[in-house]
């Protein structure tokens, strides 16, 4: 029988250089054991530091899982710009159905809906910024005249992501790219100049 060997003492990481090893640490754990497994001990093992480093800067474990998520995954949902509405609406939301479907993707919308007052300054301004973002290519297809002047750009992101974030959280109901752009199509004909 062997003796386990022990774990290296944590590596003297600081500054950014700490914050990337943690997060990239988060996303691994994330995709590999889901949200259960991506403990601060297991996190602080992963990247070489130590706990109390990322409780100084996270203070808890929601904060860290979220402020990986939105730090990777930010890339995962580009706003296009092809000068057609319903191209860059349905590009936009079969990127957020990829997302979806990962399990990071997964985790962070799990966390953004969980009862937690530790996660609520960053919960908010995440979702609205990322609602936001989709509201500028419905301002454009207003400005073409592609939509209707008075189309609420919100409400109509909100109609689209909606019905995908549903299957996420609570029906398990398949989440295919074609479900994207189906309710691209249905918004955007009640809404069509």
């Amino acid at each position: 029988m062997t003796t386990p060997r022990p774990a290296a003492p944590p590596l003297r990481r600081r500054g950014e250089n700490m914050r990337r090893a943690v997060l990239t640490a988060v996303v691994e754990i994330l995709s590999a054991e889901g949200l259960a497994g991506a403990t601060v001990s297991a996190v602080a093992r992963s990247a070489g530091v130590h706990e109390t480093s990322i409780y100084r800067r996270w203070r808890t474990r929601e904060n860290l899982i979220a402020e990986a998520l939105v730090a990777e995954l930010d890339a995962a949902v580009p706003v296009p710009d092809t000068g057609d509405v319903r191209e860059d609406l349905t590009t936009f939301f079969v990127s957020l159905v990829r997302l979806l479907r990962t399990v990071q993707g997964q985790a962070l919308l799990r966390l953004s809906v969980e009862r937690d007052d530790t996660l609520q300054d960053r919960r908010g301004p995440y979702w609205k910024d990322r609602l936001e973002r989709g509201t500028v290519m419905v301002r454009r297809g207003i400005e073409r005249g592609e939509l209707l002047g008075d189309t609420d750009p919100g409400l109509l992101v909100e109609a689209v992501s909606g019905p995908l974030f549903a299957r996420v959280l609570v029906s398990d109901a398949p989440l295919d790219e074609g479900l994207a752009e189906r309710l691209v199509a249905l918004v955007l004909d009640g809404a069509r100049a």
